[in-house]
């Protein structure tokens, strides 16, 4: 079940690497809060691939409930209620505003893991 898996490892460096130029140099109304939220889903299901040897379905469906369940927690003031709003490290890895469109970013994240999932096992299936 534990494994290293480089090519996964280096997916979500690459995406970890993208979202941290886009917090420091890109603040507009769609790339920040939208795109963003779709590569947060892929740089957490790529890093858990990198690790955990699970099904594919599995895994994505576990990163959707994770995001959504962080972003639930955004709605009921969550950073707050631990008393953390003065942490910025906390602030910006738990959020702080509830947004459903939030929830349509990080199901389309998953939408394109699962595509690009299904295309790369189609071409191995049409490798061999």
């Amino acid at each position: 079940m534990i494994t290293f898996n480089k090519i996964y490892f280096f997916i979500a460096l690459l995406v970890f690497v993208t979202e941290v130029l886009i917090a420091l140099f890109i603040h507009d109304n769609f790339v920040r809060p939208y795109i963003g939220d779709v590569l947060v889903v892929i740089l957490i299901y790529c890093f858990l691939k990198a690790f955990i040897k699970l099904p594919v379905l599995t895994t994505a469906i576990l990163v959707l409930i994770f995001a959504f369940t962080i972003e639930i927690l955004q709605y009921f003031n969550f950073v707050e209620k631990l008393g953390l709003e003065g942490s910025e490290v906390a602030r910006t890895v738990l959020g702080t505003s509830y947004a459903w469109k939030d929830l349509i970013a990080y199901s389309a994240g998953i939408f394109i893991v699962l595509v690009a999932e299904f295309i790369i096992q189609k071409q191995k299936a049409n490798n061999f």
